[in-house]
């Protein structure tokens, strides 16, 4: 499976365990909730849908809409047993997929049902990830100043302060992690 789509069904999973949803609520809250999923199409959700369906993770309900009548059912998703299972697994992953940019968003959005100890290994190798990606932007930086023009050189200098901001932030977010009492996740 595509990474893109790894994240989708991950992302999908986390919504609906929060509540049944139908498909246009679903899109709007991975486009605003979740940044990574901007450009999120119908194109795209419902062929994700339909393999979440298919493997038994998530299951369909009607929703009637109106009292009129005179409009069809709303399809509504919501989880099943085994989604829930599967979604807490995928919450469990700490390994170096969840520190790049889009599965990153996803965990972070779903720490509330994570473990201190998973939120902190994720945190920590997002850090490293960003301190590493900081360390390239500014070696390229200092090898090829002569050679760049005005804009790529705002271009850099832009990245590196985005990812200067990025690690500073991490840094509070892990220095509260170890300060806050160990917590169970939620249900």
């Amino acid at each position: 499976m595509a990474r893109r789509a790894e994240v989708l069904e991950f992302a999908v999973l986390g919504l609906l365990h929060e509540s049944p949803m139908h498909g246009y609520e679903l899109r709007k809250r991975l486009n605003t909730a979740l940044g990574s999923f901007r450009a999120l199409s119908y194109g795209s959700l419902y062929p994700a849908l339909r393999d979440l369906l298919d493997r038994d993770w998530i299951a369909e309900a009607q929703q009637a809409i109106g009292s009129s009548g005179s409009r069809r059912a709303r399809i509504v998703y919501e989880l099943t047993q085994t989604g829930k299972e599967r979604f807490q697994e995928l919450v469990d992953q700490a390994g170096p997929s969840a520190w790049e940019d889009d599965e990153f968003a996803v965990h972070l959005a779903f720490f509330a049902r994570t473990t201190q100890e998973v939120r902190l290994r994720i945190l920590e190798g997002r850090r490293s990830r960003l301190e590493e990606r900081l360390a390239q932007i500014r070696e390229v930086s200092v090898r090829n100043r002569e050679r760049l023009d005005a804009y790529t050189t705002a271009l850099q200098r832009h990245g590196e302060e985005q990812a200067e901001r990025e690690v500073r932030w991490l840094e509070e977010l892990i220095t509260t992690e170890r300060n806050t009492p160990h917590t169970e996740t939620k249900e």
